[in-house]
């Protein structure tokens, strides 16, 4: 790689971090046996300095199994970056993907990749100091929200219902509630409950993680047609693009996926299909910013609705770039990593306006983590 520019990556700081939640969820994935409770959130972090004192962070993560995996990865390739420009963002996202071939481009390779990616952005933004959202072009400074943690298949309809009207005291527009339990009418009941609460004109999503089947999920999909629901996510396999295409087509209410994609080109395959009205990427796991952004453009020119999956404090700056007003997920389990908090208000996210992502790694993630490793020129 050539470049006239004389900064270069001189050191790469990256920590394996198990961050714990409160309590454990259980969605309908779990409550078909098909895995194990969610009791923590696994981290990959990514600190790049230069040569120049600059510094950028970044992270990915994985739920359940592929922290290790992602941790060891990041360590293999973290040296081709030493020496590197950091402008140069576009062509190290190629190095490490060419470098990670022969296990793919997708999944845990490119998740890997994703915590450099993102830090080199964040570090592009803080040296023209400008958020990153203003980096990458914002039309919009707020973004609507809805929260998913307080609606998990664990959680009786009665603490479901507390949950929601707490999101909406904290001015937080919707919700979302986890179905797929194996009678549909109890996923109905539940949900109708949470309606009846909320009244008609609060947005409400529901999330089947992708536990119905063709032969059922047109009906399933038309019981719900009643309640005035903003989307029915992943009601069958995440790569069942077809079966979510012949979806969208015969019911009105927006069919969204695409959370458990791993590359934009899986996304280019969905949309292209019509697998989705909504579209919803997740930065870490398609391999950061810089496919991210592809996705993204391929939505906004098919006229497709963006809500990225989780990590709102990345996809805050990532959806604010979209012309087409994109909904932003509420989570608030990763919040304890971060010293800095994002703004709510009248049901939307602030875009922050700090230089970069706008976050500092809080002091206690030492009590969190697990591994660190250190590469330098």
């Amino acid at each position: 790689m050539i470049s006239d520019h004389k900064d270069r990556i001189s050191s790469i700081k990256l920590s394996k971090v198990k961050l714990p939640l409160l309590k454990s969820i259980s969605d309908a994935k779990v409550i078909q046996g098909k895995q194990a409770p969610l009791v923590d959130v696994d981290i990959l972090l990514s600190q790049i300095n230069t040569s120049e004192g600059r510094s950028g962070l970044g992270f990915s993560y994985a739920l359940r199994i592929g922290g290790e995996a992602q941790f060891a990865h990041a360590k293999e390739i973290a040296p081709l970056l030493i020496g590197e420009d950091p402008s140069r963002i576009s062509e190290i996202w190629d190095k490490l993907v060419w470098a990670s071939a022969s296990i793919g481009r997708s999944g845990l390779s490119v998740q890997s990749i994703a915590a450099f990616d993102i830090a080199l952005w964040d570090l592009k933004a803080r040296k023209a100091r400008v958020s990153l959202a203003k980096l990458i072009g914002s039309p919009w400074d707020s973004v609507p929200c809805y929260n998913t943690s307080g609606g998990y298949l664990q959680a009786p309809v009665e603490e479901i219902i507390e949950k929601a009207h707490q999101s909406r005291s904290r001015g937080i527009a919707g919700v979302k509630i986890k179905i797929g339990q194996d009678d549909v009418q109890k996923d109905y009941q539940r949900v109708a409950a949470v309606r009846k609460s909320l009244g008609d004109e609060v947005p409400i999503m529901v999330d089947v993680n992708q536990q119905w089947k063709r032969k059922e999920a047109l009906n399933n999909c038309l019981l719900f047609s009643d309640l005035g629901l903003t989307w029915i996510e992943e009601p069958l396999d995440a790569h069942d693009f077809g079966g979510h295409a012949q979806l969208s087509a015969r019911v009105n209410t927006p069919i969204a996926t695409g959370e458990m994609l791993s590359s934009a080109r899986e996304h280019f395959d969905l949309m292209n299909q019509r697998g989705a009205d909504i579209v919803q990427p997740d930065a870490p796991r398609v391999g950061g910013i810089t496919p991210f952004l592809k996705v993204a453009s391929e939505a906004e020119r098919l006229e497709l609705g963006l809500a990225p999956h989780f990590v709102m404090e990345i996809h805050i700056h990532l959806a604010a770039s979209s012309r087409v007003e994109p909904w932003i997920e509420h989570f608030e389990w990763l919040e304890p990593l971060f010293n800095e908090r994002l703004q709510i208000k009248d049901g939307r996210i602030v875009v922050p306006t700090q230089p970069g992502l706008g976050l500092t790694i809080s002091d206690r993630v030492s009590e969190w983590t697990q591994a660190e490793t250190t590469f330098s020129s």
